[in-house]
């Protein structure tokens, strides 16, 4: 598992987001062998951020590499740290003891959300300041940019269909999902869209392909002390469209999909960074989506910890881990079935997770 720590952002009593120096950030590489004592290996600096969904990173399948794309970069003026895009993705080698960062690969403006096909030689960047996808080429240690696919929209987050046909791209401001094809290397989009719900900030998609779940944050600014939604596609139809939707709670940001198939999570923040406003709530909450065939229906509901962000299933499926930003630790969770138990364990982390894959 890598879990991307920011160290420069945090929130006033309004929600209000505050900006303090950079220079401080790590990624850590955890093992997850030990299902419910998660080990850290390794922690390395490098820059990254909140500011976006908690899927700015990613690891190859054959664990030999790994992408860290960093948003926002920071600059002092009048005293004050302000932010703007940056664009680039820090490439590092797992094989190496301790890993290393071996490239800095520069992308589109606003690097988001990255994905990684499952035959680990092709990488998507989401670049929303400049509404486009980088296309990268893996080859060993090799990471560069092939190619820029315009969306012409507000980009979020990106993902692989697990055959590698298609890729997925959350339009923000548009309350879509765009479809790419993918062949040979090559990435095209012809403009076929699929209307989800309001403000999507985050994606994943079944391990057979015939489903897609949008995390629907219902307004730019994340929770607002109302319900918001997963959305559910079916990529089985042509075109492609949303069946249903399945109301989770207030913010939901964090998203990820049980290897099994039959169970996915979404972590709603419920206003956890807003102490002065009247829909703060301590903590952040985890809803289990019971997967049926293509029926998905609301789980049961555990409290983790405050602003809760990265989620990362075990590889057999049998724990779910929850990075909690502001308290700067992991709730682990336990699978049953279709139910999510707390193991009531919380692993304290060297710094905040903003990310998690």
């Amino acid at each position: 598992m890598i879990v991307g720590n920011d160290e420069k952002v945090t929130w006033d009593d309004t929600g209000k987001m505050m900006l303090g120096p950079p220079g401080w950030d790590t990624v850590s590489l955890m093992t997850l062998s030990d299902g419910e004592t998660p080990r850290t290996v390794a922690t390395l600096p490098v820059p990254n951020t909140v500011i976006g969904p908690p899927v700015n990173l990613a690891i190859a399948p054959n664990e030999r590499l790994a992408l860290v794309a960093n948003s926002m970069k920071w600059r002092l003026v009048d005293k004050a740290w302000k932010n703007e895009p940056d664009n680039k993705v820090s490439v590092i080698d797992l094989t190496t003891s301790p890993p290393s960062i071996i490239a800095t690969v520069e992308v589109g403006r606003q690097p988001a959300g990255i994905d990684i096909n499952r035959a680990g030689d092709l990488a998507l960047v989401a670049n929303r300041a400049d509404k486009s996808i980088s296309v990268l080429s893996i080859h060993g240690r090799e990471v560069k940019v092939t190619d820029t696919v315009a969306i012409k929209e507000d980009v979020a987050a990106v993902v692989f269909t697990p055959n590698g046909e298609r890729a997925l791209v959350v339009k923000q401001a548009e309350h879509k999902v765009a479809v790419l094809n993918v062949f040979d290397g090559k990435v095209t989009y012809h403009g076929l869209d699929v209307a989800v719900g309001m403000w999507p900030y985050n994606i994943v998609v079944a391990p057979n392909g015939k489903l897609a779940l949008t995390a629907d944050l219902g307004n730019k600014g994340g929770s607002d002390g109302i319900f918001d939604t997963v959305s559910v596609i079916d990529l089985e139809q042509s075109p492609p469209k949303v069946s249903h939707r399945v109301d989770v709670g207030d913010g939901p940001e964090g998203l990820a999909m049980s290897p099994t198939g039959k169970l996915a999570a979404v972590a709603v923040l419920r206003g956890s960074s807003a102490r002065a406003l009247p829909y703060y709530h301590r903590n952040g909450s985890i809803i289990a989506l019971k997967i049926d065939g293509k029926t998905v229906s609301r789980g049961n509901e555990i409290e983790v910890g405050a602003l809760p962000e990265g989620l990362v299933f075990s590889s057999n499926g049998k724990y779910l881990y929850v990075g909690n930003f502001i308290d700067g630790d992991l709730s682990i969770l336990r699978v049953e079935g279709t139910t999510l138990v707390d193991t009531g364990k919380r692993l304290k982390l060297p710094g905040h997770p903003a990310a998690m894959r």
